[in-house]
């Protein structure tokens, strides 16, 4: 991990496109504004933390919703499972 010092209106610039400048400074907290491409996705760690646990929690599908699902639409091969 690089861990760098900067002030208040300095910056990190991250490859050729991704800026990330220190906009305020408290007694615990840090306020950084970062510029970065729209098709850079730019989170909070809880944030996607939180994300990958409900893309894991979604992914493990209920077999009793799998019989439901294939009772709504018809399937008879998903109704054997």
């Amino acid at each position: 991990m690089l861990i760098l010092t900067r002030k208040i209106g300095e910056s990190i610039v991250i490859g050729d496109d991704i800026v990330i400048k220190v906009v305020e400074t408290g007694k615990n907290y840090i306020r950084i504004g970062i510029d970065a491409p729209r098709e850079i996705t730019v989170l909070r760690q809880e944030v996607f933390e939180s994300i990958q646990r409900e893309n894991i929690l979604s992914s493990k599908g209920d077999k009793s919703d799998i019989a439901k699902a294939a009772k709504l639409f018809g399937s008879k091969e998903l109704k054997k499972k």
